[in-house]
């Protein structure tokens, strides 16, 4: 998908640039002022759910601000959000995997028997910068049985090169930096 003028101009505008956070070296983008607005809220979910139209079944949030994107994507396109979780969070048997950050690195978790198999799941972050965290939530939705229908983000930081580790996955991204 090409970026849409009109949304990446609403989230450059709306976004926030944090130096060293988490550490030292890390310029980190915060969209979380691009979710407080509802137009541009509305405007991102919307951008982000027609590129995928008609393709999916549920939609996966990957721990945090993934699960405010998913939740609003599935609410607008009347289905299943699923939680994709950082480790220890979740009660029921899970599957795990590990994966490297840009900044360290990190586990998430999926309930085991929340997807059935087959089920056409579109992933939802908030940031594509080294594809470790896509990567890993788009591996739990596989062991499933479930079929990654696309991953979707707000914003990629194309100097990480983190589509290149998404494999053949469709990438949707509104706005490159």
């Amino acid at each position: 998908m090409e970026q849409c003028p009109q949304v990446s101009t609403v989230i450059e505008n709306l976004c926030a640039t944090v130096q060293d956070y988490p550490s030292p070296g890390i310029v980190f983008k915060d969209l979380t002022p691009v979710f407080a607005d509802g137009p541009a809220l509305k405007l991102v979910v919307d951008s982000i759910t027609a590129a995928f139209s008609g393709e999916f079944d549920a939609v996966a949030g990957v721990e945090a601000r993934g699960f405010l994107l998913a939740a609003a994507a599935a609410y607008a396109t009347g289905t299943g959000v699923i939680t994709i979780r950082k480790a220890g969070k979740l009660p029921r048997e899970v599957y795990a995997q590990s994966y490297e950050l840009e900044y360290g690195h990190a586990t998430l978790e999926l309930h085991q028997e929340d997807v059935p198999a087959g089920t056409r799941v579109l992933i939802l972050d908030d940031v594509l910068a080294t594809g470790g965290t896509l990567s890993a939530a788009a591996a739990l939705l596989e062991l499933t049985g479930a079929v990654v229908a696309g991953i979707g983000v707000v914003l990629e930081i194309d100097t990480l090169s983190g589509r290149e580790t998404l494999n053949s996955h469709d990438v949707v991204s509104l706005l490159h930096v």
